[in-house]
């Protein structure tokens, strides 16, 4: 039997960010989606989502949601059956990357969440097209449902995040990079090195997508996970 396959969603964003790959997938697989609520440091959340899962499963995650996958990857890998990082990134922040969040921690305090995510998920982070206002209006609306504590707890365990290269080079499951063509957040270079990090891992690069391929890009992205979830557990 197919083992089921948990999403874990990027930053201030919920179970519709991978909307399009919960309805075409759940037909034949177990979709679960993970929540971020509890805990201001990644080893805490990861630690807090390992104890709802089954006891193997696949492991996908996009943006901060690829981040926590990795810290699930690190913390339980004779769990995880294969994993799939979109859009993320395996460093730690630097001091400069870590201190630009102090100013929407406390815009996000003081009762501006909505500009602080207007400021935080920019147009240019998307691929240009019709579908960018759709795209960021759903953004914005994920992030005002999850609220502003929400926003301080994410950006807090953000700062502090551990450097996860040598989680992907001990990584022997069958494993996804994959990246929008145009996301200039976390670039397509950035996923070629995570890539060759990886033993056996595919990089997928979606095109007409930029950093939220899942809602840009539905389509190509869930052939993607398809083609992933199809992989022979026993790499060679």
């Amino acid at each position: 039997m197919q083992e089921p396959l948990v999403l874990i969603p990027g930053m201030m964003c919920d179970a519709r960010l991978f909307g399009p790959q919960i309805a075409e997938l759940s037909a034949d697989l177990c979709v679960m989606v993970t929540s971020m609520a509890h805990g201001d440091r990644v080893e805490e959340i990861a630690s807090r989502i390992l104890d709802q899962l089954p006891a193997k499963f696949a492991l996908a995650g996009l943006s901060m949601g690829g981040i926590v996958a990795m810290e699930l990857l690190r913390r339980a890998p004779d769990r995880v059956t294969r994993i799939a990082l979109l859009d993320t990134n395996p460093l730690a922040e630097t001091p400069q990357s870590a201190a630009a969040y102090e100013p929407m921690i406390v815009g996000a305090k003081a009762g501006r969440l909505e500009d602080v995510i207007t400021g935080f998920m920019r147009p240019e982070y998307l691929a240009p097209g019709p579908q960018r206002p759709e795209v960021l209006a759903l953004v914005r609306d994920m992030a005002l449902t999850l609220g502003p504590d929400m926003f301080v707890r994410q950006a807090r365990a953000l700062q502090r995040r551990r450097d996860h290269q040598s989680t992907l080079r001990k990584c022997k499951v069958p494993a996804l990079v994959l990246c929008g063509e145009h996301d200039a957040l976390t670039p397509v270079k950035r996923h070629s090195f995570m890539a060759d990090l990886i033993p056996f891992a595919e990089l997928r690069i979606i095109d007409g997508a930029g950093h939220l391929p899942t809602l840009e890009q539905p389509a190509a992205t869930t052939s993607a996970l398809r083609d992933w979830m199809a992989q022979p557990l026993v790499l060679q």
